[in-house]
């Protein structure tokens, strides 16, 4: 029943099918041939999303939107731009490190690559940067926004695993500052081979100016984080909080969003959230199928049959996580991946939460690598750059992820 599932599902991704309807039909017809009831197809569906924690993934990504669309985003570049932009080629470290910024705000990549190349490409182009370059840092930087939290891949991976979200979310911040610093030394040494010129000199003035002028957006992440890890309130409740926080920030206080367009940014998260969820709805049904047939355990069974060394079995994993992220949205993949991949990680006697970040990493590198790219995509079109050229300049910070990647996966093991 397992082939015929594998079989029809990969037949249906090459017809062009949608993943959801494709994990959907796939598995509704390996569980007629195996006589399991129609009816457990939408009980399973149901199900898979009636989870509280779910509650977060429309308010995050409605959070994300609103503040991508205000001056929240644009205030984070001045002030990353005050702090580091001084440096030759600084710029560019600006553009990873407003990326981090808004990952702590947004829980979106293609909601990051979004805000941050609007706003910066057409600045460094202007300064004689290399536009597909300057474009492919912000797609690659535009990663992060879903490892540093809040992220709503974590938080499908943790309804998933049945982990903590907090835990997830705390374990979160070291990777993704490791990703930022890996693109930013990848970005100063492109500045001084390619001798970019250095930013406005550093004043303490500047700093505190554009510090006082991001400071509502700055505290966004501190009210979610904050909440979260003092006990205050759950993440589903902290993903409410920031939407509500969000609104009042961009109606009020910088001014910049209209009812219209707030009516407007509710519709597209609706749409993205919709998409969200049907896709976890029908992989609940796959995953119940595949635990029911034993299928994680058989493959478990097989891979630790093939070697008894972690290091190798890891590295196979991280293969197998890096090809499908290529292939399959982020989202998709993690729900596909998790519930046959997480047991393996246990035997291994790696720590879910651990294996949790490895896995939301290695998926996040899949938003850079065609054909399916969201942040190339996006980063393509607000620039309006050729995605063949920006995906040509991508390699170098593609490398680096890679590099952090593998990090993440084996340091933990050594210590």
């Amino acid at each position: 029943m397992s082939l015929l599932l594998f079989g029809l599902f990969v037949l249906f991704l090459v017809m062009g099918v949608p993943v959801a309807i494709a994990i959907g039909a796939a598995t509704l017809a390996a569980m007629q041939a195996a006589g399991v009831p129609t009816m457990v197809l939408p009980q399973r569906m149901f199900a898979g999303i009636n989870s509280f924690a779910l509650v977060a993934i429309p308010m995050f990504i409605l959070a994300g939107d609103v503040m991508a669309r205000g001056a929240v985003s644009a205030r984070l570049v001045a002030l990353a731009e005050a702090l580091i932009g001084f440096v030759r080629g600084g710029l560019s470290v600006v553009s990873v490190l407003a990326g981090m910024f808004f990952a702590a705000i947004s829980g979106s990549g293609a909601a990051t690559t979004a805000a941050v190349s609007s706003t910066l490409v057409p600045e460094l182009t202007r300064k004689g940067y290399d536009p597909a370059s300057a474009a492919s840092l912000i797609a690659a930087s535009g990663t992060i926004g879903v490892v540093i939290p809040p992220s709503v891949p974590m938080i499908i991976y943790a309804v998933i695993a049945q982990e903590s979200v907090s835990r997830l979310f705390l374990n979160g911040f070291l990777p993704g500052l490791a990703m930022g610093l890996g693109l930013m030394a990848i970005a100063l040494v492109q500045g001084h081979r390619r001798a970019y010129p250095a930013g406005a000199p550093f004043r303490l003035a500047t700093i505190w100016a554009t510090f006082r002028a991001a400071f509502w957006g700055l505290m966004t992440p501190v009210i979610i984080l904050g909440g979260i890890f003092s006990g205050i309130f759950t993440p589903s409740e902290a993903a409410v909080v920031a939407v509500n926080y969000a609104i009042l920030v961009s109606l009020f206080i910088y001014r910049d969003l209209s009812l219209r367009e707030l009516y407007h940014l509710l519709i597209r998260s609706g749409v993205t959230t919709a998409v969200i969820m049907i896709v976890i709805a029908a992989s609940a049904v796959l995953s119940w199928a595949l635990s029911n047939w034993q299928v994680p355990t058989a493959i478990a069974r097989f891979v630790l049959s093939l070697s008894a060394e972690t290091w190798l079995i890891l590295a196979l994993m991280l293969v197998l996580i890096l090809l499908t992220g290529v292939f399959i949205e982020t989202a998709s993949a993690l729900i596909i991946l998790t519930p046959i991949l997480l047991p393996l990680a246990v035997q291994l006697g790696i720590d879910p939460v651990h294996f949790g970040i490895i896995i939301v990493v290695g998926l996040a590198i899949g938003m850079i690598t065609p054909p399916v790219a969201i942040n190339l995509y996006v980063a393509s079109s607000v620039t309006g750059i050729g995605l063949e050229r920006i995906a040509g300049a991508v390699l170098p910070y593609l490398a680096v992820l890679i590099a952090v990647l593998v990090a993440i996966a084996y340091l933990p093991l050594l210590l």
